[in-house]
């Protein structure tokens, strides 16, 4: 009994057992490391190897991430560009179309208008969501409010036109027809209240 439990333990080779329970790695020699097609690694009964552990569905790098964020940028700002390209094409279109619109009707009016410098009635009207006016004579006004004449806006002046011109106007541009009577209205304007009246 004079022996200690330590020295029973290593007699009986516990101990070392104990002290050596780490598994050491089988040795890998040439043939080990092929084994072909389709044969799975060995293994041993320690943490699995970090090759063993790879998750596939894992999220993309940090710099896969930024590469997508930079494509998704770069293809919003050629969007955003070419959107704004297409609509001052069509601002440059209509601005044309508008340039054209005007130089007819001003070639339209040449020669063609009946403002007197001497007539001192105006005749007020709603154009633009505002009161407007022209002045005409007695005849003109009679004849406006009949309906064989008409105003058209041009440059900011109001020209008294007659009812043909005043249609060809309006064939042009529509919106450019400040005033025109529908004939058999009977000097009425859709209100009730008298073309003629004087306010």
């Amino acid at each position: 009994m004079a022996d200690s439990l330590r020295d029973l333990l290593l007699k009986s080779g516990i101990v070392k057992q104990l002290h050596d329970s780490k598994p050491k790695p089988p040795p890998q020699s040439s043939r080990s490391a092929y084994k072909g097609k389709g044969a799975k690694p060995a293994h041993s009964g320690g943490k699995p190897h970090q090759s063993q552990n790879k998750n596939t569905s894992r999220p993309p790098s940090k710099d896969q991430s930024e590469i997508d964020l930079a494509k998704a940028y770069a293809i919003r700002a050629q969007t955003e560009a070419s959107e704004r390209k297409r609509v001052e094409q069509e601002a440059a279109e209509q601005a044309r179309l508008r340039r054209e619109r005007k130089l007819k009707i001003q070639q339209l009016l040449e020669g063609k208008t009946l403002n007197k410098p001497d007539a001192d009635q105006p005749r007020n009207f709603e154009y633009g969501g505002k009161i407007r006016r022209v002045h005409v004579d007695a005849a003109q006004l009679a004849a406006l409010n009949a309906g064989e004449l008409g105003v058209v806006q041009q440059a900011g002046r109001y020209f008294l036109v007659s009812r043909e011109v005043a249609e060809q106007v309006r064939a042009i541009d529509a919106h450019q027809l400040a005033l025109l009577v529908e004939p058999g209205s009977g000097g009425m304007a859709d209100d009730g209240v008298p073309d003629d009246l004087m306010w």
